[in-house]
């Protein structure tokens, strides 16, 4: 999925909104933004935090088509299919402060797309602007790569998410198509944006199936 970035990032910089995990003042948030943010694998702690991010870009953004933000109980279950296939879920994490996170699974649910994953990255609003969803995407990377994925794909809600397309362009993806006006939300059409980048040695050789996650 996309990153809910442009579309938000107003709304997050005034800092309106007092929802506990990831608002917080601007003198802190300034203080805050020149520690680079570690980069480690989500627990069962970061869930409600998660579940926050997700939950603010759901009603406020356009890179997910949601329209009602999912629970903790609904997040646990959606990390524990992408750990049961051995694929990595991040968070970025400040000063104890989870904020963002990354995941990929795989593109479709057929056994078929198993070398071909889908990044998802969210940020709390006002965690955006400060490179924390670059390392989130290169890390990510580098763990599927590792992993022996061949391709990762970007599917970017919104073709005017440039703060997403940006990210992904950046990362080294390359745009593959639009679909127009596939979504509905806030009440206007919305596109999606396809961009992929190929990992390793891409279709170059036979893959390799990866171990069962125990």
């Amino acid at each position: 999925r996309g990153i809910g970035m442009e579309s938000c990032q107003a709304a997050g910089a005034r800092l309106i909104r007092r929802a506990p995990g990831f608002f917080t003042s601007p003198a802190r948030l300034h203080a805050m933004s020149q520690t680079v943010p570690l980069i480690r694998s989500a627990t069962d702690a970061d869930l409600p935090a998660i579940a926050d991010i997700y939950g603010w870009n759901v009603r406020h953004g356009t890179g997910t088509f949601e329209l009602d933000a999912p629970s903790v109980a609904d997040m646990t279950v959606r990390r524990q299919e992408v750990l049961s296939r051995s694929l990595p879920w991040l968070v970025a994490e400040r000063e104890g402060q989870v904020l963002g996170y990354a995941y990929a699974n795989y593109f479709r649910p057929r056994m078929a797309y198993r070398f071909a994953l889908e990044d998802s990255i969210y940020l709390a609003p006002s965690a955006q602007g400060q490179g924390v969803g670059t390392l989130l995407l290169d890390e990510l990377i580098r763990q599927c790569q590792a992993l022996g994925a061949r391709q990762m794909l970007a599917v970017i809600g919104d073709s005017a998410n440039q703060g997403s397309i940006r990210l992904h362009a950046k990362a080294g993806f390359e745009a593959t198509g639009v679909m127009r006006s596939v979504g509905w939300k806030f009440e206007r059409w919305l596109d999606v944006v396809i961009m992929q980048k190929t990992l390793g040695e891409g279709d170059s050789t036979v893959p390799v199936d990866p171990p069962p996650a125990g």
